[in-house]
């Protein structure tokens, strides 16, 4: 939003030719100005730039900031699932809500420079009465995903044969069909996994970088282009698709890593925010916290191929699976308020091992390793959110020779009527329910407490279980 348009303006409302837009006080800028000072606007307000971006708040976003404060156009690098796209996106919410643009102009000419020909001469012939429309933020943003069939005309342009047909001659501008980086002028375009773009294709952005303009068919068509340019790339692209050629790089003003989330809290609040579960089955804190040790622990696996990376996707996925897995078991033992249990987690496995790159010498062993690393990342939840928990009222009622059936069709009142009373149940309920999850009280997060406790105390050996078909027994 510019100084001048006010705050969720409807575009009716704005002026509708140059006469009245001049007469408005409107300034133009260029876009990497706009951009420049929208951020430092949100900067000085103490408002949050880069919305839904996780973890980078002292690494990656003071870089970029310097970058958009430069005007640099930039490369982010980085392994996949880091966030890139999601990042570059934010990028477009920096720009003016609405700007003016010629009306009918397929390259957004702004009405006090218009470039192309066509509304050249619609200024020339309307003057002050030439049409102005308005376009949204939301419309300035442009996308490419990098494909070795991209052609130079899907992102510069191509001559039109059938505006040929119609009587234009190939040395028209008119004849030209606009790709995707000129329909987005004064705009943010994105080339999502630039070395994926042929060697030949990338060498057609030197002038978009450099000069600014555009060339066709070896026509001398110098269309001044104002964009704000941003590619993603992974540091080392282990599929050997390509690279970016240097003279490319060059012309980017800027090259910021990325990573994953540096800690605990931050895999969490990612999970939190990213996985598709509202509306659907409750999954406890505690459940969440396994999914992002689970995670770490494989990112960090001398049997996983650290050079492809472990996808932020791979716990979004995981913890989803876990919630339908409790879906399922709701429908099919009538509970009414489905909660994930721990034994939701083994079903994850299967699940996500396609998304993990696995060494050589690992081949046969996926399913194992990885189930070792779910148990691992189970303990330490365990000693993490229960280890200072008294739980002598449970490991007693297995020295008196009790035993506990769970498994993914095992409801959760089955499961208490099991375990019976328990004196100490509110407050572990209360450690492992620790955002008041379990506020008012509900026998699935009752349930959910008491595996998990359960599970821990096998994965400590301090009691045993047997597993038959898709039960688990605990026992002494």
């Amino acid at each position: 939003m510019s100084a001048d348009t006010p705050a969720n303006t409807n575009a009716a409302d704005l002026p509708a030719t140059l006469g009245v837009l001049r007469a408005s006080g409107h300034v133009h800028r260029p876009v990497k100005a706009e951009v420049r000072e929208n951020l430092l606007t949100r900067m000085r307000a103490g408002e949050d730039r880069f919305p839904g971006v996780v973890g980078f708040d002292g690494t990656v976003l003071p870089r970029l900031e310097r970058a958009l404060l430069a005007g640099h156009d930039l490369i982010l690098l980085g392994e996949r699932g880091q966030g890139k796209t999601r990042l570059i996106r934010t990028i477009a919410s920096l720009l003016d809500e609405w700007t003016p643009v010629l009306a009918g102009c397929p390259i957004n000419d702004h009405p006090y420079a218009p470039v192309c020909a066509a509304c050249r001469r619609a200024a020339a012939r309307d003057g002050e009465d030439l049409r102005v429309a308005w376009l949204h933020r939301d419309d300035r943003y442009g996308e490419k995903l990098s494909t070795p069939d991209t052609a130079v005309g899907d992102l510069i342009g191509d001559i039109d044969p059938v505006k040929l047909a119609e009587g234009h001659s190939l040395g028209d501008p008119e004849s030209v069909h606009y790709g995707l980086l000129p329909r987005t002028n004064r705009g943010v375009f994105c080339l999502n996994e630039l070395p994926d773009l042929a060697a030949r294709i990338q060498v057609a952005l030197f002038n978009v970088l450099e000069e600014r303009d555009i060339q066709i068919r070896g026509y001398a068509l110098r269309l001044p282009l104002d964009i704000l340019l941003v590619a993603s790339a992974n540091p080392e692209d282990y599929t050997n698709r390509g690279r970016i050629i240097t003279p490319l790089k060059d012309r980017f003003g800027a090259e910021i890593r990325t990573h994953y989330p540096p800690g605990l809290s931050e895999e969490t609040a990612l999970i939190r925010q990213e996985a598709a579960m509202d509306g659907g089955p409750a999954v406890p804190t505690h459940l969440v916290e396994v999914l992002a040790r689970f995670t770490r622990l494989v990112r960090e696996s001398s049997s996983v191929d650290d050079r492809s990376g472990i996808s932020a996707r791979f716990a979004i996925a995981g913890i989803e699976t876990a919630a339908a897995s409790a879906a399922r078991r709701a429908a099919l033992t009538g509970e009414e308020h489905p909660v994930a249990r721990v034994c939701d987690l083994p079903s994850i496995v299967e699940t996500l091992q396609g998304k993990v790159e696995f060494e050589v010498g690992e081949e046969g062993r996926e399913t194992e390793v990885l189930a070792h690393l779910l148990r691992r990342a189970t303990a330490d939840t365990f000693r993490s959110t229960l280890g200072g928990a008294d739980l002598g009222a449970l490991s007693e009622r297995f020295a008196e020779g009790a035993t506990v059936e769970s498994g993914e069709l095992v409801g959760s009142e089955e499961l208490l009527r099991s375990v019976g009373p328990l004196p100490g149940l509110s407050d572990l309920i209360a450690r492992v329910a620790s955002n008041g999850e379990a506020d008012p009280p509900n026998p699935g997060y009752a349930a959910a407490a008491v595996e998990f406790a359960l599970e821990g105390l096998y994965l400590n050996r301090r009691i045993s279980k047997d597993i038959i078909d898709d039960r688990s027994i605990y026992r002494t």
